[in-house]
């Protein structure tokens, strides 16, 4: 088949209200991952190996802290003459002007944009989740079925209420429900999204002169085209996690530490990332340390065990972490004893600290604590 102009489009302007403190003061998609990574790595990642050069990310909540991480786009060899990273802010003055109010209304802002560069095919992601694709698998069953747009799928075991609910008949999507109560399948939308362009633009434009708005595109552009156009299937079959709330975000990092979750070590598929430069970690003499991993810069003189150090985390002699998340920068102090925690950036842990996420919230069966030291508010939702 003749090789179509694709142009990816990250949405990243989400306020990620459902992991508490760990986004009070960072985008979600900035959110560390894997201890040396950042969650928009492994979309940036993917797209890479997939060959595809053309990026734009949409921003609108703290684009500082993704910014930091973004610079030129160069660890995803984005840093190009022509094409490569774009990122778009909000912005005042003219026709998309403001606020999204919604991630439909996001991509919706930037439909002049989407005109101007004419691509054949507009390729829409989210920055919340791990997952391996190859792209180009997704291009060519679009191709193939003839679709207007092809929606990457994945079955769930838990919780499909959480997600875009979808129902399929050979390979043609037959329904859609957007986080319904009573979900009728535990096949769910993987966020990954593949619009003929055409079809996107006056798809949008029907949408807001009949219903003033778009907002979620769960909530009106997919069913909406489920229910006017051809829209086909695309399985992903292997890994894929939601790191939308603390207890995913946590046994996302739980997966990886039991050998079961992403790859993020594959030469053949590498994960890329802005990685800091700093010494490896270190375990020093009085360090007890098993089935974890210790971000560069990160040191350990006590008791570690299935967690996850990030850069500059430091764990003192006598200090005990037990299946955590301990973000950048963090000191658990002497006497202190952790366990099913997500730590936040920075915090200090006082050496009488002993808590077990588990215990604490049994439904969500972690805690965060913030950046100050405090326990975390869970989400209501």
């Amino acid at each position: 088949m003749q090789v179509p102009r694709i142009l990816t489009i990250i949405l990243a302007g989400g306020t990620g209200g459902r992991l508490g403190p760990l986004t009070d003061h960072r985008a979600k998609p900035a959110m560390p991952v894997a201890g040396s990574y950042r969650l928009i790595d492994i979309a940036l990642s993917n797209l890479h190996n997939s060959g595809m050069t053309d990026v734009w990310i949409v921003e609108q909540y703290k684009p500082k802290s993704l910014n930091d991480h973004l610079v030129s786009g160069r660890p995803w060899d984005l840093d190009r003459t022509n094409g490569g990273l774009r990122v778009l802010p909000p912005y005042q003055g003219g026709e998309g002007e403001g606020f999204a109010e919604g991630n439909a209304d996001a991509l919706y802002r930037q439909a002049g944009y989407i005109r101007e560069y004419d691509p054949d095919l507009v390729l829409v992601l989210s920055a919340d989740h791990l997952y391996t694709m190859d792209f180009r698998d997704v291009v060519a069953t679009h191709h193939d079925a003839g679709a207007a747009l092809t929606v990457v799928t994945t079955k769930i075991r838990n919780n499909p209420s959480d997600h875009g609910v979808v129902q399929v008949n050979g390979g043609t999507v037959t329904g859609f429900e957007y986080k319904p109560e009573q979900p009728k399948t535990d096949l769910v939308a993987a966020e990954i999204f593949l619009y003929d362009a055409g079809v996107l633009l006056t798809a949008m434009d029907d949408l807001v002169e009949r219903e003033g708005q778009l907002e979620d595109y769960g909530d009106q552009l997919i069913p909406y085209l489920v229910q006017t156009e051809k829209v086909a299937e695309h399985r992903l079959e292997g890994y894929w996690r939601d790191m939308g709330t603390p207890r995913s975000y946590h046994q996302g990092h739980m997966d990886l530490i039991d050998g079961h979750g992403l790859d993020f070590d594959n030469p053949q598929w590498p994960i890329l990332s802005a990685a800091p430069r700093r010494l490896p970690g270190f375990a020093g003499e009085t360090a007890k340390v098993s089935s974890s991993l210790l971000a560069p810069g990160s040191r350990v003189e006590g008791t570690i065990h299935r967690s996850v150090l990030g850069p500059g985390a430091v764990v003192e002699a006598g200090a005990e972490v037990d299946s955590c998340v301990i973000l950048g920068d963090v000191r658990i102090s002497s006497g202190a004893k952790l366990r099913n925690a997500i730590v936040d950036a920075g915090a200090v842990i006082g050496g009488g600290t002993s808590l077990d996420g588990a215990e604490l919230d049994p439904d969500a069966g972690v805690v965060v604590i913030g950046a100050d030291g405090a326990l975390g508010t869970p989400p209501s939702s």
